[in-house]
C-alpha cells in the first residue's frame, strides 16, 4: 500500500459506506443555525447573505447568534439582516463552547444544528447535501469540503492527535509531516476528493444530528476556544456515531493565522496538552508536551506565536479567565 493509498485508509470507511444509497425525504424536518460572534462584525454580513442559497432546500431554519459581549457592530448587524436570526446576547466573552451550548439549551432535542463561524461563506445547497448524508443513522456529525478564500483547498481534516503526529509536527513542520502522513494534518489531496468516516475536522463548520446530541450531551465549556471541536468528535466516535466527510457539500472559510496572535496561540498550546491528558496516561502526555516544547524551541525566533506558544507548554495549562477571541478556529495550514 503507497502513503496515498494509506492515508486514505486511515480516514474512509469500505467504499460500500461512501456508496450507499441517500434516502432523502421529500421534505427535511425544520434545524437550527448556530453561530457564535466575538467582534465579527467584519465578516458576519457576508455568512448571513450566503444562508439562504446555502441552506435551500434543507429544511426550514431558524438562526441563533450567540454574542460574547462584543464591543463592534456584530449584534447590530445580526439584528437588521433579512434572515432575522435569533440574538442571544452572553454578557460577557463566555467562550466558544458555552456560545453553543446556549444555543442548543433553546432547540428541539432531536434537531439537527449546523454550527458556523462567522466567517464562513456556504456554497449554494450545501446545507442540503449536509442532511442528505445525516440521513444515515450510523453518522453523528457530517462535514464539508472547505476551501480558502484563494480559492485553494483548506485541509481541513485532522489525525486524532498522539505522541507520534506531536513529535511529526514538532520536528519536521506540520507541512513537511502531513506530506508524509505523519502529523495531525490530513494533507493527501485525494482524500479531499473521496467521502469517508474521518478522525476529526477543524470546527469552522459541521452539522449535527439531534440523535447524536442526545447521545454526547453539551460540549465541554472548560476549552474555552480551541480543542473543544477535537473533544466533542472524539464523544460523537467514542459513542459508535461516525464522523463523516462529505465533498459534495462545500464552503469558503476566511479564516486567518492564530500563529500571529500570542494570546490565541498560548491558549490552543494549553488546550491541547489538557486534551491529550484527558485521554492518556501521565508518560504519554508528557512526551506530548514535551514535543511541543522541542518545536517551538526550535521556531522560537520566528515570531510572537511561537514564543508563546513555548511559554504556554512549560508554564501551568490550567487556565481560568479570559480577555480575548472566542468566536473562530483560526487554524490556517
Amino acid at each position: 500500500m503507497n502513503t496515498s493509498e494509506a492515508s486514505a485508509a486511515l480516514l474512509l470507511h469500505d467504499a460500500k459506506v461512501i456508496s450507499l444509497s441517500e434516502r432523502v425525504p421529500a421534505s427535511f424536518s425544520p434545524f437550527a443555525v448556530v453561530v457564535v460572534t466575538y467582534n465579527s462584525a467584519a465578516v458576519l454580513e457576508g455568512l448571513l447573505d450566503s444562508l439562504p442559497s446555502g441552506l435551500a432546500g434543507a429544511g426550514d431554519f431558524t438562526v441563533y447568534i450567540v454574542d460574547n459581549d462584543s464591543h463592534d457592530e456584530s449584534v447590530r448587524i445580526a439584528e437588521a439582516h433579512s434572515v432575522r436570526p435569533v440574538v442571544i446576547r452572553m454578557g460577557r466573552n463566555a467562550g466558544y463552547a458555552a456560545g453553543i451550548n446556549a444555543a442548543l439549551a433553546r432547540l428541539d432535542p432531536l434537531a439537527d444544528v449546523l454550527i458556523l463561524n462567522p466567517d464562513i461563506r456556504l456554497h449554494p445547497g450545501v446545507g442540503r447535501e449536509l442532511r442528505c448524508r445525516l440521513q444515515d443513522r450510523a453518522i453523528g456529525v457530517v462535514v464539508p469540503k472547505i476551501m480558502n478564500d484563494d480559492g485553494s483547498l483548506n485541509r481541513s481534516l485532522r489525525r486524532q492527535p498522539s505522541v507520534v503526529t506531536a513529535w511529526s509536527d514538532a520536528l519536521f513542520g506540520s507541512k513537511v509531516a502531513a506530506r508524509f502522513n505523519l502529523g495531525e494534518v490530513v494533507a493527501d489531496a485525494a482524500v479531499y476528493d473521496r467521502g469517508g468516516a474521518a478522525e476529526w475536522a477543524t470546527g469552522a463548520i459541521l452539522m449535527i444530528a439531534g440523535h447524536a446530541r442526545q447521545l454526547v450531551g453539551d460540549w465541554d465549556e472548560s476549552f474555552f476556544l480551541y480543542s473543544e471541536e477535537v473533544d466533542y468528535l472524539e464523544r460523537i466516535r467514542h459513542s459508535g456515531l461516525s464522523v463523516f466527510y462529505e465533498p459534495r457539500a462545500k464552503a469558503v472559510h476566511i479564516g486567518g493565522d492564530y500563529q500571529d496572535n500570542a494570546f490565541l496561540s498560548a491558549l490552543m498550546t494549553r488546550n491541547r496538552i489538557r486534551y491529550h491528558r484527558r485521554h492518556h496516561g501521565a508518560l504519554a502526555t508528557a512526551l506530548f508536551r514535551l514535543s511541543i516544547i522541542v518545536g517551538e524551541t526550535m521556531r522560537f525566533t520566528l515570531g510572537p506565536g511561537h514564543r508563546a506558544a513555548l511559554r504556554a507548554a512549560i508554564g501551568p495549562i490550567e487556565w481560568s479567565g479570559v480577555e480575548g477571541p472566542a468566536s473562530t478556529r483560526d487554524l490556517a495550514v
